[in-house]
């Protein structure tokens, strides 16, 4: 229980009553923004922001970019709390530079984003979005597909959603090769994955599944060269970041018939609007399953997000310490929970 109440404003939407409550009987007054229709702390202007946290203590917040000019704006704030677990639109050094803290919602949405993750490569290589399209539009001709049984699937990234998507794919016998900059012995072990170059990977994969943090040096570590190492066959699936893949390059091996198809939750496009045509054109392909960066918004997921950034609010207002791999920035708490 925080020591006064404390004011926290929530700019991310399905925001649960459970969470609410639990902030509220930790001493804090919530405020859940209301933007206008078609608008979201993304989207939203500086001004806009600095308007509904002027008075805040926590901002739990989802894809706003958090920039040195906003944060210095906001002396009273004490914590920004991604609900998510990307902050790549956080200026860290500002963090720093302002004294916030800032959290992730680590553990959160991990279990979702793994089982979306399985349904779109189960939804390519079954060519159910072609299939759908047979019955609606008639005589519902039957369209063969692909196995993921017993395939070979290569896991770029290890992080906690890779190992989520491994656990599952195990029940399906699959071969696992795993690219990883910081390869562990024993999991290897206890999971039976190889660790091997990603050349190799993309060479040897039948599905190729991308779990790799967005980064200067990941930026197009899918693109034009290493496409054209795959399987004509393969099926990339990306539930990480759309700055991972070479967009423009993804559709052309796919339009000339170098790849099998690929499963998208994200695109290149979210923060390069200058792709948004060739978005378009990706998610018209009969051979594309396109979801749009949902992977995590499920009910159970959310609620576990919300948790867990509310968690994280409390305990720096505490100044306690936040839950195990949440605490990106933010000077060392005196005690822990």
């Amino acid at each position: 229980m925080v020591d006064e109440r404390k004011s926290v404003v929530v700019t991310q939407k399905f925001f649960d009553e459970g969470t609410l409550r639990f902030l509220e009987e930790n001493g804090c007054d919530v405020t859940v923004a209301r933007f206008a229709d078609g608008v979201t702390d993304a989207t939203a202007s500086e001004a806009e922001l600095i308007a509904l946290l002027g008075g805040a203590d926590a901002w739990i917040v989802g894809h706003a970019s958090v920039t040195l000019s906003l944060l210095r704006a906001l002396p009273r704030l004490k914590v920004v709390a991604r609900r998510g677990v990307g902050y790549e639109k956080v200026d860290l050094d500002a963090a720093k530079q302002t004294g916030k803290a800032v959290t992730i919602a680590a553990g959160g949405n991990e279990e979702s984003v793994a089982d979306r993750t399985l349904a779109l490569m189960l939804g390519v290589a079954h060519r159910l979005r072609e299939s759908q399209q047979q019955l609606i539009d008639g005589p519902g001709a039957i369209l063969l597909g692909h196995d993921l049984y017993a395939r070979t699937v290569g896991i770029v990234g290890l992080g906690r959603i890779a190992r989520n998507v491994v656990r599952r794919l195990k029940a399906f016998d699959v071969t696992v090769l795993v690219h990883t900059p910081r390869p562990d012995p024993a999991y290897a072990e206890a999971m039976g994955v190889e660790y091997v170059d990603l050349a190799t990977l993309l060479r040897r994969s039948d599905f190729v599944s991308l779990h790799a943090p967005f980064k200067p040096d990941t930026r197009h570590l899918i693109n034009a060269e290493r496409l054209s190492l795959m399987k004509g066959d393969a099926v990339l699936i990306n539930t990480a970041r759309g700055g991972l893949v070479d967009d423009r390059a993804l559709l052309a091996a796919l339009a000339a018939g170098r790849l099998g198809g690929a499963g998208l939750d994200v695109f290149e496009s979210e923060a390069a609007p200058d792709l948004a045509d060739v978005t378009r054109e990706l998610v018209r392909r009969p051979d594309v399953v396109a979801t749009p960066h949902s992977g995590a918004s499920t009910h159970e997921g959310l609620r576990r997000t919300n948790r867990v950034a509310a968690h994280c609010v409390v305990s720096v207002l505490n100044n306690q310490a936040p839950p195990a791999g949440c605490l990106i920035v933010g000077p060392a708490p005196r005690r822990s929970v």
